[in-house]
């Protein structure tokens, strides 16, 4: 402090609050005047009425941006398979328990030391048995998750972050490096205020405490958004490197076809698309499963026969309707003629599975033991999404009465015997198949009787699209990582190889040139 004043002009210093005692005297004698005038009482009281005013302002402007901050703040991706939610509540528990004195950011290996232990926590979920798991990574995933989180924390900085492009980090470090100094210049000068002017230097540090408050709420809010927000950015890319699911292309996983995709798009004539959504109809012989899929095509796509086992295997044929971009649909043999590999094989690939199965025949035992083996088979596949599973309930029509068809039939408040008889068709159904029974939907596929297929089939298939969309990309993903892993063996024997070839001829260090 005495080095700072001896470097000071006393005479500078001197002018400078000659020039200052007129305004700084403005402050007492205008309390003075509003003494005189008997206004002294009606100014503390505005002054307390636009103080609170401005403080609530203030206070609504941070609920806003709070709000904002929570509004664009990284969430588990609905994508994920369903072993990763677990990994994303430790994410979110340890961004929970940062505290922004704990991690300042003008500290670059302190930030390094959080994202590191974010990796840990998630290396650790996906490898519990490795005394090491944060090392069960490749290098070029380990750079990719590093390079692609900086990418998406600088986008969101600079749309959201006012100036943040004007903003360098020279500018960072000397504001960091003389903010010591200018806190001091900061005391001197409120120091002297309360030997020139109490009242003024009284009213100004109650206002600079009120605003200090909102603004050291709102930098502390600020400050540990963007640590919980590093946190979460590094956690998310961190599970989808660990879970397996993360690719060194940039590409969505579904833009391309899959090598089962290709082969059944192949067979069902059609031409080269997108990835398809893979719709698989199961059910036992002569339920309705053709029937169904001519229904849903508008028109005859595939032969029906009275004769058991028309369909002696899985036969795709490609769907377009309003509402889905592509679909492939599989016609399947009986599920009683199908071995389990088959039957788990197909539905492994499905993207949506619809269980056909006939009103009027009360045996569904066997109906329920395929169900239950296919469910068990999806339940040990973590890393994916369980295709969403539609009951189409046929042949409604030879339900008592028989002789009674006259649709349409309200289920919610049946008013004739055949709409109660379907009704506890779709209950008991839904209880021998252990299905939910909005997803149990009543069809009739006869020659001039179809009904709920356009409409309530439909519109199920719709509403379950989401869903389905989300295996299907959890699909691909399984297809394009063995597919790109088996890619880069290639490339790299073959580029291994071109250089062993070459090596000789670039000269080693014991080779003598002539």
């Amino acid at each position: 402090m005495k080095a700072l004043l001896t470097r000071i002009d006393r005479v500078r210093l001197a002018a400078l609050s000659l020039w200052a005692v007129p305004v700084a005297a403005l402050v007492p004698l205008g309390l003075l005047w509003l003494w005189e005038a008997h206004a002294l009482r009606l100014w503390l009281v505005a002054l307390l009425v636009l103080s609170a005013a401005g403080y609530g302002l203030q206070f609504w402007l941070h609920r806003r941006e709070r709000r904002w901050l929570l509004a664009v703040e990284t969430a588990a991706n609905p994508e994920w398979p369903p072993e990763a939610d677990e990994a994303w509540v430790l994410v979110e528990d340890l961004a929970a328990k940062v505290k922004p004195e704990d991690w300042p950011i003008g500290e670059g290996t302190r930030l390094g030391l959080l994202g590191q232990q974010t990796l840990e926590r998630v290396a650790r979920h996906y490898h519990p048995e490795v005394e090491q798991p944060l090392l069960e990574l490749t290098v070029p995933h380990a750079l990719l998750i590093i390079e692609r989180a900086s990418r998406d924390l600088r986008d969101t900085i600079a749309e959201n972050i006012p100036f943040s492009h004007r903003l360098t980090v020279g500018s960072l470090v000397r504001a960091y490096r003389w903010k010591p100094f200018a806190d001091r210049l900061l005391g001197i000068y409120r120091a002297g205020q309360w030997v020139i002017n109490p009242a003024h230097a009284l009213l100004s540090e109650a206002w600079i405490h009120l605003r200090g408050r909102g603004y050291a709420m709102a930098q502390e809010e600020i400050h540990r958004w963007l640590l919980q927000e590093y946190v979460r950015k590094v956690g998310a890319y961190a599970i989808e490197l660990y879970s397996g699911r993360l690719l060194l292309a940039d590409e969505r996983p579904d833009v391309r076809l899959t090598p089962a995709s290709r082969r059944d798009l192949r067979d069902a004539d059609a031409g080269p698309a997108g990835e398809p959504l893979r719709i698989l109809v199961l059910g036992r012989s002569n339920a309705g499963k053709s029937s169904l899929i001519n229904s849903l095509f508008g028109q005859l796509r595939v032969a029906t026969d009275l004769l058991p086992d028309t369909t002696r295997r899985l036969t795709p044929y490609r769907l377009e309707r309003e509402g889905l971009d592509i679909a492939l649909v599989f016609d399947t043999p009986g599920s009683e003629t199908l071995d389990d590999q088959t039957l788990r094989s197909a539905a492994a690939n499905a993207d949506m599975i619809l269980w056909v199965s006939a009103a009027h025949r009360p045996d569904r035992q066997a109906d329920r033991e395929v169900l239950d083996s296919l469910r068990a088979t999806l339940r040990d596949q973590p890393s994916r999404h369980p295709p969403p599973l539609l009951v189409v309930l046929t042949h409604i029509d030879r339900l008592r009465p028989v002789r009674e068809w006259l649709p349409p039939y309200d289920l919610a408040e049946p008013e004739s015997l055949k709409a109660e008889s379907i009704l506890a068709a779709v209950e008991v159904v839904a209880a021998d198949l252990a299905t939910p029974i909005e997803s149990v939907i009543p069809v009739c596929l006869a020659a001039g009787r179809i009904y709920n297929v356009e409409d309530v089939l439909w519109s199920a298939i719709l509403d379950r699209l989401d869903a389905a969309q989300r295996a299907r990309l959890l699909r691909c993903q399984d297809a394009r990582r063995r597919e790109e892993n088996w890619s880069l063996v290639r490339r790299q024997l073959a580029n291994a190889g071109r250089f062993l070839v070459a090596l000789p001829e670039r000269g080693g260090p014991g080779r003598t040139r002539r």
